[in-house]
């Protein structure tokens, strides 16, 4: 009987299934206060709990909960009063799981699995929301990224971070943002010398001087081949230039004019506007994809970069919210960024032989960015679409999770985390800066509420506390257009000044205007061609004089391929079916295969036939002595070229070489070296030196680390372009102020020698 009596309790706390949909795609509906997938479903009975009948991917090594009813005290807390109760429960659970995130040291937690502070999560969660609902937890860890010689941390991360990973300076952003909400005069002049002193690191080592675009990997997508082609070492990573990491840049040194500014500096507030702006101009200028709509994900080669033209949601977003991207291209990417059924994907089209982590993906803080672009634009139906690809997996979840498989939707990736502290402050963010529309300046908060007709109706946000005052929000109607503003029951402008203090009753009627006119790009989730394996090889039939020797391109066939696109020098020359092609031109050659639906793989790897020279380091030894080598050889040291190697520490001074060159044109410098001192994927030993022709500095060089005591791995640095006269120049590797690594201990590598290659 008690377990008929739990039964029938149960089938009448079912909710009706009949109401209307606030958001329906091919995978899943959100109607009332229910989220259904298939034969699953996830609802709230009253606004503090959720049942979930979700079952993930069998086998799987992470549990599903089913239920979650709020244990927290969240009081302290901006209250939500609204007639969904899912939205309220969602709401509610992002406000726990925020509690659970503060550490007993006061900083702020990564995730469940996820121990300590990151910069770039950290970072990208206090612009969401933490900035405001965490102050004090934000600061702190904030002052925990921060090296002792005052510059801002890069996480460790991909062939020993900086500059591979180079997004850092999120937290300049993050830090200015936690100003605009507390109006701390002594934090503003604690921030200022640390992001001046990283932004000029920067910019010398990360800026390419050829595009004004800025090198490294893309902001957070730090797994190498989850987003590009294998061949792709962590020095040619470093060169390549993300749409993402140079929106950072371009948005940090807008921070630091700002900044700059109001502590007086007038001159330095201009000239870092100034720098802003050109990387701004080259994003527009170099990555903006006219015949798709949006921007690219990065460039990529080795001496002729090419573009990716897949989309990458988090850098088209940034773009939008940091006014990178003008107008008439904003609503143009949230109009053509691709959509799948489960939402925008960190990037578009997938790889097809990645498994699912970014690739494959769908991350809801990313979402949160994706959402708020969305609405920045005015787009209504990309704003529903976005917020229900967040409140789905919550909802089934039970939990704010790290990410989700783009193709069914499932928490089946290579790494998950519940209470993730960017998704619970995207989550959070939707209903306070897109519902409600509240948006901190630096003297006060502006109100722009966007609420798309299927979410109208009244919501009442109380206790939300700002500076020296609570206000008690209430927003009802739907749309873009304020039709009245209330401050304490007289009319006000939508904004309310940093000065203003005591409790402050805000009621926000909207006109009901039209948000949904706009179009969302929805398409199945596509996976591009696998990329080419190419080589040149020696053809007797085309030998002869003025000719290559390595003169015959080929490469693999690939299943259900259209056509072959080969490049040389980052150009189009040909299109094929055929495998093979007559290299006869000096270049660097690159295959590309395209499917008969119109989507690319990967370039492949770049293969030059360029006149090629090759120069030894004086003083080669064959015996490791640098006190800073983190792991010692196992092995005698093998294939070095010659006689030997050269070490580079702190201590080593410049390494000079003279550079016969027989005839004017640019050439490429290349280092081969050796770094193991740390693992390809973790740590922060990057080897940095500038190169310097003739004592003038030409480009720097980086040697990431190739794998732990892995002496006998000798790779290629990136390449460093210079015009170089007929004549002998001296060629010095030095190590300057700005090559500093994150590590601080440990900047050191093997260089075996130089090659130099005419390139034009």
């Amino acid at each position: 009987m008690k377990h008929l009596l739990i039964t029938l309790a149960a089938i009448t706390a079912l909710p009706a299934l009949a109401e209307a949909d606030i958001v329906a795609t091919d995978a899943y509906r959100w109607h009332g206060d229910t989220i259904t997938q298939g034969e699953y479903m996830a609802y709230s009975p009253d606004g503090i709990s959720l049942i979930s009948t979700y079952s993930a991917q069998p086998g799987y090594f992470m549990p599903v909960s089913k239920e979650w009813h709020l244990s927290r005290d969240i009081s302290a807390y901006p209250q939500l009063s609204t007639p969904n109760k899912l939205h309220t429960a969602i709401y509610n659970l992002g406000l726990e799981e925020m509690i659970n995130a503060v550490e007993p040291d006061t900083t702020l937690r990564t995730g469940k699995e996820w121990a300590g502070v990151w910069t770039r999560d950290v970072s990208y969660s206090i612009l969401l929301s933490m900035a405001y609902l965490q102050p004090e937890a934000s600061k702190i860890s904030l002052m925990r990224k921060v090296t002792p010689t005052g510059r801002i941390i890069q996480d460790t991360g991909s062939g020993g971070a900086w500059p591979v990973s180079s997004d850092r300076l999120v937290w300049a952003l993050a830090a200015y943002e936690l100003y605009k909400v507390t109006g701390d005069r002594q934090w503003l002049e604690y921030i200022y010398p640390i992001i001046a002193a990283s932004v000029e690191d920067d910019l010398k080592v990360t800026q390419s001087t050829n595009t004004g675009l800025v090198k490294g990997e893309t902001s957070f997508i730090d797994w190498r081949e989850q987003s590009y082609p294998r061949w792709m070492q962590t020095a040619d990573i470093y060169n390549s230039e993300a749409l993402g990491t140079s929106v950072v840049h371009a948005r940090a040194l807008r921070v630091l004019s700002d900044i700059a500014a109001e502590l007086g500096h007038k001159a330095e507030a201009k000239e870092y506007a100034a720098r802003s702006e050109a990387i701004a101009k080259a994003i527009n200028d170099q990555l903006w994809l006219g015949d798709k709509g949006y921007y690219a994900m990065y460039n990529y080669g080795r001496n002729f970069p090419i573009v990716n033209p897949r989309a990458e949601t988090l850098g088209e977003s940034l773009a939008i919210l940091y006014d990178i991207a003008p107008a008439d291209r904003a609503r143009s990417i949230t109009e053509n960024n691709p959509t799948t059924p489960f939402g925008a994907a960190i990037f578009f089209p997938q790889i097809a032989d990645m498994p699912s982590y970014h690739n494959n993906a769908l991350w809801p803080w990313v979402a949160s960015y994706w959402a708020l672009a969305n609405a920045k634009t005015g787009n209504g139906r990309g704003v529903l679409e976005a917020i229900g690809s967040i409140f789905r997996p919550a909802a089934l979840f039970t939990t704010n999770k790290e990410n989700f498989v783009l193709d069914n939707g499932d928490i089946a990736t290579e790494l998950n985390s519940s209470n993730m502290l960017w998704c619970l402050a995207g989550n959070l963010a939707l209903t306070h800066r897109i519902l409600f529309g509240i948006n901190f300046e630096k003297d006060g908060l502006a109100f722009r509420p966007f609420v798309p007709e299927a979410l109208a109706g009244t919501r009442t946000l109380s206790g939300f506390r700002y500076r020296n005052a609570t206000l008690n929000i209430t927003v009802s109607g739907y749309g873009s257009i304020i039709r009245s503003f209330t401050l304490n029951g007289k009319k006000h402008e939508p904004f309310i000044p940093a000065d203003f203090k005591g409790t402050g009753d805000i009621v926000i009627t909207l006109a009901d205007n039209d948000v949904d006119t706009m179009k969302v790009n929805h398409t199945a989730n596509v996976k591009a061609p696998l990329t080419p394996i190419a080589r040149l090889s020696h053809s007797p039939e085309l030998a002869g004089e003025g000719i290559p020797v390595n003169n015959l391109l080929e490469w693999n066939p690939i299943e259900y391929i259209g056509l072959y696109r080969v490049l040389r020098d980052g150009k189009p020359v040909a299109e094929t079916r055929s495998t093979t092609f007559e290299a006869t031109i000096p270049g660097e050659y690159q295959v590309i295969g395209v499917s008969t639906d119109s989507v690319e793989s990967f370039a492949s790897e770049p293969l030059a036939n360029f006149d090629t020279f090759v120069y030894e380091m004086p003083g080669e030894t064959t015996f490791l002595n640098s006190p800073e080598i983190s792991y010692k050889p196992s092995v005698p040291l093998r294939g070095y070229h010659g006689k030997g190697f050269v070490e580079t520490d702190h201590t080593t001074g410049n390494i000079e070489l003279p550079i016969p060159v027989a005839a004017d044109g640019e050439y490429a410098v290349t280092l081969v070296y050796a770094n193991g001192n740390g693992p390809v994927n973790t740590e922060n030993k990057c080897a940095i030196r500038t190169i310097e022709i003739d004592g003038t500095p030409v480009g720097t060089v980086v040697m990431p680390q190739r794998g732990v005591a892995n002496w006998n791995d000798w790779g290629r640095s990136n390449s460093v372009h210079t015009a170089l006269k007929a004549g002998t120049h001296r060629l010095s590797i030095s190590f300057r102020p700005q090559d500093e690594n994150m590590n601080l201990g440990t900047n050191h590598a093997l260089i075996d020698r130089v090659i130099l290659q005419k390139i034009k």
